[in-house]
């Protein structure tokens, strides 16, 4: 679907999809008398296997320089702070926290999205205000609530002080006359992203294994389909394709975040943001953009009250939840191994302790 910038269109996409329409654990036996009408899958795809960039080629020696710097602390002031601290590999790319742990303590006002699949969705942060995850990648290492970096200049001195780190850009940017640079060092992170991937029994399913789900997630399936919530979560991430307002039928009831509007100052754009993919969601708590749910089964009844109207009963939610459960994926524990990182020297900035 293409970038969607004001609530009309949002709103408008929301009701042609209803209308058209209206994975980690023990596998369990199916029943026959539980089906999926092949025609409702035609809005869902697998996950591709690793997700391209046409402006970022990617090569090993970018990817191993990228999983370095993905767990380099002195990327920040403090050099306390990577980009593992909020976004923690081994937990299904999240902290669990509302907001995350910045510089010296502080907090952000959004919640930190999980990194896993990320690169597949068509804007990054919640507001949109990256295109990518190598424009993504440059935001919080400057950020002064978060990894707090005084300028761009400075995370180059910092990096071109480890001869180590000089070797690895030399050999992942071989055609640049100054491989170290800030660009560069955002399209490293960047391609070690973009195969964080965690594929699960519904990309199986996905596949033509119809044994991959339970009975219990098949019905589920049929429950999100019927409630409507593929109107906004569909594709390969069920999710992250496009805005969509807080609060479609029914006001949300906190305001204080205005969402996209803070980035492109448009009245339209009040109280959208980029609509979440849900793989994972079962391990992805707490939810929303500020991190105030800490229940899924709560997440999932507002959402249902709030965007598409609706009342959903505890059969209903209990048998959605048990599809979503099924989008929980596999973690790439070998691609995520922490690296050897390279060993300060005497010209490495010391920690900020001001």
């Amino acid at each position: 679907m293409n970038k969607m910038t004001t609530g009309t269109l949002c709103i408008a996409a929301l009701i042609l999809l209803v209308c058209a329409d209206c994975g980690k654990g023990t596998e369990a036996p199916t029943s026959p008398n539980v089906s999926i009408e092949p025609l409702q899958l035609r809005l869902f795809q697998p996950l591709p296997e690793v997700i391209n960039s046409g402006a970022n080629r990617l090569t090993e020696e970018k990817i191993a320089l990228g999983r370095m710097l993905y767990y380099e602390n002195r990327l920040s002031k403090g050099q306390d702070i990577s980009c593992n601290s909020c976004h923690l590999l081994d937990s299904f790319g999240v902290d669990n926290q509302p907001t995350s742990d910045g510089h010296k303590g502080l907090k952000g006002d959004r919640n930190s999205p999980s990194v896993y699949n990320a690169a597949g969705h068509f804007m990054q942060f919640w507001d949109g205000r990256a295109t990518d995850v190598e424009a993504q990648a440059k935001g919080p290492i400057t950020n002064p609530v978060e990894m707090a970096m005084p300028s761009e200049e400075y995370v180059i001195t910092v990096l071109k002080s480890m001869p180590e780190y000089i070797e690895a850009f030399q050999k992942a940017f071989p055609e640049d006359a100054a491989p170290i640079s800030y660009d560069n060092m955002a399209k490293a992170i960047g391609a070690f992203e973009r195969k964080l991937l965690t594929p699960s029994r519904w990309d199986r399913f996905l596949r033509g294994d119809q044994n991959a789900l339970t009975s219990d997630e098949k019905a589920g399936f049929n429950a999100y389909m019927e409630a409507g919530c593929q109107a906004c979560h569909a594709g390969p991430y069920l999710g992250g394709e496009f805005y969509q307002k807080l609060g479609v039928v029914k006001d949300w009831p906190d305001s204080a975040d205005l969402g996209r509007e803070k980035v492109t100052k448009l009245e339209a754009d009040r109280m959208m943001f980029k609509v979440p993919g849900l793989r994972n969601v079962e391990k992805t708590k707490p939810y929303y953009h500020n991190g105030s749910m800490e229940s899924l089964e709560e997440a999932v009844s507002r959402m249902a009250e709030y965007q598409l109207g609706k009342s959903l009963s505890d059969e209903e939610l209990k048998s959605i939840i048990a599809f979503l459960r099924s989008l929980t994926g596999d973690i790439p524990a070998e691609y995520i191994r922490p690296p050897v990182l390279p060993q300060s020297t005497d010209k490495t900035p010391k920690p900020d302790i001001s």
